[in-house]
């Protein structure tokens, strides 16, 4: 692994941000750190550029311990949510201020700057201030000037916090097309889940000063391993004794399990054909309904247990009062610490699809 944390324990007073975290990274991957807020991703971020101090356990790069390392010693660019640019200096010169710093020489600073606006797509406003850019442009020239000393390592704290959510959308591709051209390992703090599963090649998520799980995408949402992560990931609804529901048994009235808008198929009254597993469905009625672009967004009661499903544009329009038919396919079961997916019994396999 290229980065390493070993059993790291960081304390703020009586808080404990970071409770025996260990994870590796491997070299050149993008890593989302993903978690709510007041859940240690950002004092992670900061123990491993060096600005804060863990209390106990071990932070290598690239093979070395650098726990007693200063953060210009560990060979890392840092962006910082609030972008950071020094407002007294053009686009040119907050590019080149660490650079400047290192004494390297003119005219490698001039073409480094040069490639880095290039790079970052900013050419022709290298005279500008800061003031005088949008908070994309701003964002650019801070990744910019945070690659500028060629690090080996790039830190993000929350890269697109301040950003409105259109530009946001089209940032997020372009630091993951920029990153893949640079080949650089780069670690992002986020609290939005679909910036994680959109950019990162793995996720780590933490809670409460733990990691939870890591593993790629695609791993963390079709298998959480925690209740917290099977929660926390995706839009989830929390049942009560899912064994009253059809094709699924549970231990006992404690048990519980979510349920996603993926997992179930909502199907109106007024719908016309066959549907081969009608007799498997549940009877519910529609408690509200809110338009998000593509598809409808459709609450359902079903005896008093209240799941969120998706419903297309093109079918007969659902209203508030409406009996619909609902199909469960799956659920995400826990019980204490363990969680697995549960297919509804009812179905063979080629009845299932997902999302």
């Amino acid at each position: 692994m290229y980065i390493e944390l070993n059993h790291i324990n960081k304390t703020f007073g009586d808080c404990k941000a970071s409770n025996d975290v260990s994870f590796g990274i491997e070299k050149g991957h993008l890593i989302g750190l993903l978690g709510p807020s007041g859940s240690g991703k950002t004092t992670i971020l900061r123990m491993i550029a060096g600005l804060e101090r863990q209390d106990s356990g071990d932070i290598s790069i690239d093979g070395r311990v650098v726990n007693d390392l200063p953060p210009s010693k560990r060979g890392i660019g840092f962006v910082f949510q609030s972008y950071a640019l020094f407002p007294y200096m053009n686009v040119y010169n907050n590019i080149a201020y660490g650079l400047k710093v290192q004494k390297k020489d003119k005219e490698f600073i001039r073409n480094r700057v040069n490639e880095l606006l290039e790079l970052v797509g900013l050419e022709g406003m290298e005279k500008r201030y800061p003031d005088q850019l949008s908070g994309g442009q701003r964002q650019r020239v801070a990744l910019a000037r945070a690659l500028a000393p060629q690090p080996e390592l790039l830190l993000l704290d929350e890269p697109f916090a301040a950003i409105d959510a259109k530009v946001r959308k089209e940032l997020r591709t372009w630091l993951r097309e920029t990153i893949d051209k640079i080949g650089i390992t780069s670690i992002f703090v986020t609290h939005d889940q679909d910036e994680a599963i959109e950019v990162a090649d793995e996720i780590v998520i933490t809670n409460l000063g733990r990691v939870e799980q890591v593993g790629n995408p695609a791993e963390i949402y079709l298998n959480p391993k925690t209740p917290f992560v099977a929660q926390f990931i995706g839009q989830s609804a929390m049942i009560n004794d899912y064994g009253r529901l059809k094709g699924f048994t549970s231990p006992g009235s404690e048990a519980f399990a979510v349920i996603r808008p993926e997992f179930i198929e909502i199907n109106s009254f007024t719908d016309d054909g066959y549907h081969q597993y009608e007799s498997s469905m549940e009877d519910g009625i529609v408690k509200d309904v809110f338009f998000r672009g593509s598809a409808y967004e459709v609450k359902v009661d079903i005896d008093g247990i209240i799941v969120t499903g998706r419903y297309d544009l093109n079918a007969s329009r659902l209203k508030k009062g409406d009996n619909v038919k609902v199909l469960i396919k799956q659920l995400c079961t826990i019980d204490g610490e363990k969680t697995e997916i549960v297919k509804n019994s009812l179905l063979d396999d080629s009845g299932l699809y997902y999302i």
